[in-house]
Formats: C-alpha cells, structure tokens, sequence
C-alpha cells in the first residue's frame, strides 16, 4: 500500500539549501547544446503547406548534462562537468554558454569529426513548430573514453556525488557506467543515475534511478504499470537502493528498500514546457543527498522544483528562491 511522500517544513528546507553551497557534484553524461529560435507565422509557404516563422529571437543555453550542471549551480552547489564535444561552432557556443555561468569546461573532451549534439527548437507564439537534432550516437574511440573515464575520476576525487547523466549519445556505454559506480561506492559518495532503458540494467548498485514512466515502459518491454508492486518490483531488479518514477501529470513514486510505495502529487500551476524537467529532477536530488538530506526530503524538494521548471520556456533552471517561493506558494506550514 502506497502512502504520500510526507512534506517539509520551510525552516528545513531552508537549512538544506543552506547546504547545498558546500555540496560538490560531479556529473559525467551527454551535454548538448539547446538552441532556440523565437519567432511569429502569419502566413502558409507558397513552396509547400508549411508555416513560415519570422524568427524574432535565438536563444542558445546548455542542455543534457551540461543543464544539470547547470541547474547544480542555480541551486547553489558546485558542478564538476564531464563530457564530449566536437571540434565545431556549437561546441564553441556550448562552451562560451558554460562560462558565461561560471561552470567550468575543462572536464568537455573535444573528439575531431563528431558533431556536438545540439537540438534546435523553432517556436511560434511560444509554440514548438519543429525540433532539428545534430548528433552522433556512436561509441566513443578508445583514447577519447579513455580521456571520459580519467576526467570523471578526477572529478569524483573532489565531489560528494555523482550523477551520471545519459541521453544515449554514446559517452556512457555500459561497462563505463558500471566502473564509475563501483569507483563512487569505494569513496562512500551517493550515485544518482538518469538512464536510458537499454542501460538499465548496468546500474545495478547505484544509490538512486530517476527514469520517468515511458522509459520505464521501454526497459519492461511495456509491462510496467503504476502498481504499486510493479514499482518495488522494478527497484529489486535493477539492483538500485531507490527508484524514483516521473510520472508526468501525476506527479512521482518513491520505491525504496524496505518502504512502502510513497508518492507526491504534481505541483505545477501551469505546464509550459517539460524539456528540461528531468534534469532538473535530477541536480536537486544529486545535491540533497550529497547534503546528507533523506531520500524522502530530496524527492519532496526536487517535486517541487519540477514544478517550477515546468512552467518555463525551454531548458531551464530552479534556483533556491524559486523554490522557496514555490513553498510558500504550495506546502502547508508545519
């Protein structure tokens, strides 16, 4: 039986975030870089039945893990980046976006030839028209995930958490994933894990899994349900101490060893955009617990930050006041 994840008081959450300035993330993934353009249709191509969209605005901001990275900072704690780009403009513009937050790019390994992953939205009236990718989602050559792994050991050295941030892009294959887990455990640090579902099952050992549903539904070939067995089921399988589901309009579910099924309602007032949400899931639950937070506390804390970052335009960040105000906007004194 399911019960609800019990809230947190302001002066709590408010010592928390406190120590999140202390807190050191290290994140190795797939960064990307997300660009926008904003613009206007008022009228139909003559070339074929599509719109034709003044472009108004472009808007470039870092995106996979480079987004958790910089929803880490936003939230107050350090991040220590690993990743590839390639030798190309937007991994020029992905690294001058990094600076301009003060996130340092000395863990991004340029790889000669390989695109730097970008996703280009174009918007209407605020409006998704059309998403254009650029990726490659090949393995890594030898020397450059080489390079990945040496860079996430020094990061580890100097974090209290890791999160590994994997968007199928070829940086985190399995055996990879699997030895920066066993490195994290050796040093006592939490390992939190954003996964694609064909590398599900390498996480075995990881403190915490943050998939939403339709990855979940893929990695069980479609037998997943919201049951609150499938749920405790799913955790013991993937070898993982938490499990924490997204579950869109419905909020999330806590599956955790020995607990029961907890759950947390949706926040959000408005749902504008939802690019960006599992990012930003993922950065407050890596920094509450490397603040030593209970898992109870920092799903509680990262619901209400998707909250929040759902009701913003593309990619985008939580800081501490935002979620502050989002309690006092929604929990009940206690």
């Amino acid at each position: 039986m399911s019960a609800t994840l019990p809230s947190v008081s302001r002066t709590r959450v408010a010592s928390i975030l406190a120590e999140f300035r202390r807190v050191r993330v290290a994140i190795v993934g797939d960064v990307m870089l997300d660009r926008y353009l904003l613009g206007d249709v008022e009228r139909i191509s003559p070339e074929a039945p599509v719109p034709i969209v003044i472009v108004q605005d472009e808007r470039d901001v870092p995106g996979g893990a480079a987004n958790v990275a910089a929803n880490v900072l936003a939230l107050g704690a350090r991040p220590h980046l690993v990743g590839v780009v390639g030798d190309d403009p937007p991994g020029d513009v992905l690294r001058r976006e990094l600076a301009a937050l003060a996130i340092p790019d000395d863990g991004l390994i340029a790889v000669p030839g390989r695109a730097t992953t970008s996703k280009t939205r174009i918007l209407a009236r605020g409006q998704q028209v059309v998403r254009i990718d650029r990726e490659v989602t090949n393995p890594l050559p030898n020397r450059f995930r080489d390079a990945i792994l040496a860079a996430a050991h020094r990061a580890l050295s100097e974090s209290d958490v890791l999160v590994l941030s994997d968007y199928a892009k070829g940086v985190l294959d399995t055996s990879l994933i699997e030895e920066l887990i066993i490195a994290a455990t050796r040093r006592g640090l939490p390992v939190v894990v954003d996964p694609k579902p064909s590398q599900l099952l390498a996480c075995r050992g990881a403190t915490l899994l943050t998939p939403n549903r339709r990855e979940l539904e893929a990695a069980t070939g479609g037998q997943f349900t919201d049951e609150d067995g499938d749920f405790e089921v799913t955790r013991a399988k993937l070898g993982v101490d938490h499990l924490l589901v997204t579950l869109g309009a419905d909020g999330m579910a806590l599956a955790s060893a020995g607990q029961p099924i907890r759950r947390a309602p949706s926040i959000a007032r408005e749902v504008f955009d939802v690019s960006g949400a599992g990012d930003t899931v993922t950065a407050w639950m890596a920094a509450a617990l490397g603040a030593k937070s209970s898992i109870g506390e920092a799903a509680w804390l990262a619901n209400l930050a998707a909250g929040v970052e759902v009701g913003k335009l593309g990619t985008a960040t939580v800081s501490r006041d935002e979620l502050l105000e989002a309690w006092d906007r929604n929990a009940e004194p206690n």
